[in-house]
């Protein structure tokens, strides 16, 4: 009896925990629906995610590289034509590196490169830039938000003062400088991962002072006085108290660094700054620039990197913006 008088009281509590963890969940669930901007947002994402299987299911890799790298006999010359190539069609250069004829549901750009198999390359490459570069700029900004503050005195004005600094100077302007020098060192190669991170430089600007803000509001909070109060640390204060209440808060600017990231590198790219063998979105926007696509009205070179960057970003946008719903108790609507 000993036993199963210690046995049940756990029993029944695990089974709250559970219950309660089902009920969050639905909750969740049950907003995310009334959340038009979420559902918006991930719409359009599934777009781009849709766009980008289709691709890389037509094509092959290979169709992505330029003509430059296609076997001699496979490149189209005026001595040696392509069959499907005329002055009346433009738009295909239609080459191929073996005996399997594809056909090229996007085009051709001047360079020989399959458009949707660019795509199917360039849109996890762009984002890829804007994930690692957003991670590390909300990493960083994170904790130094929380430490400045938190903890305040020469912390913070240290902090409040680079970040103040940083922000008066145009970021593309820094973000140009700092890639033309490691382009110098480097020896003027530049690979997408390497572009990242120096966007991830000036990435943590945003979410140092926006989440600095909030941390400020919260450590008046009743309850982070009653951590103090009980013995917790300033670490176990902000780690226990702090951060699982600010999680929505810093979520939502995860999403907004991502995208700042994503416009910071098709910026660069677009000025020739970034990988000229990679298929990269801005890359696509520099050989549009550069072959002048828009002035011959090779429309089908343009317009579909054009549409991807906007339905890219209106969905990154549309799902920051639910984000930060949930997560400011002003703008939350109740289930």
């Amino acid at each position: 009896m000993a036993t199963n008088a210690t046995t049940e009281p756990l029993a029944s509590r695990g089974s709250t925990d559970a219950s309660d963890a089902l009920n969050r969940v639905g909750g969740l669930w049950r907003y995310m629906k009334r959340n038009p901007s979420i559902i918006a947002g991930s719409v359009m994402l599934g777009i781009i995610v849709l766009f980008w299987a289709f691709g890389t299911l037509m094509t092959s890799p290979k169709d992505a590289k330029d003509l430059a790298f296609a076997p001699p006999n496979k490149r189209p010359s005026l001595q040696n034509p392509h069959p499907c190539y005329s002055s009346e069609n433009p738009r295909e250069l239609c080459f191929a590196y073996d005996d399997i004829e594809r056909p090229h549901l996007l085009g051709t750009d001047r360079l020989g490169k399959d458009i949707l198999a660019s795509f199917s390359q360039g849109i996890p490459q762009t984002v890829m830039i804007g994930l690692i570069a957003g991670s590390v700029g909300t990493v960083v900004g994170t904790l130094l938000a929380f430490g400045a503050g938190y903890y305040g005195g020469v912390l913070d004005a240290t902090i409040r003062f680079i970040v103040d600094t940083l922000q008066t100077i145009p970021g593309i302007l820094i973000l140009i400088i700092i890639t033309i020098a490691w382009r110098d060192v480097g020896g003027g190669e530049m690979t997408f991962i390497q572009l990242s991170l120096i966007i991830a430089m000036l990435a943590w600007l945003g979410p140092t002072r926006v989440i600095r803000s909030q941390v400020l509001v919260m450590k008046q909070r009743s309850y982070v006085e009653m951590a103090r109060l009980s013995g917790m640390s300033g670490p176990e204060v902000i780690l226990k108290e702090m951060v699982p209440n600010l999680m929505p808060f810093i979520v939502a600017n995860f999403v907004l660094a991502v995208s700042s990231a994503i416009l910071a590198s098709i910026g660069l790219e677009a000025l020739g700054l970034g990988d000229f063998s990679s298929n990269t979105l801005g890359m696509m926007i520099y050989h549009n620039i550069w072959y002048g696509s828009l002035v011959n009205g090779w429309w089908w070179w343009w317009s579909p990197p054009i549409i991807v960057i906007v339905i890219l970003f209106i969905g990154l946008f549309m799902l920051s913006r639910g984000m930060d719903e949930w997560a400011n108790p002003r703008l939350r609507r109740r289930f």
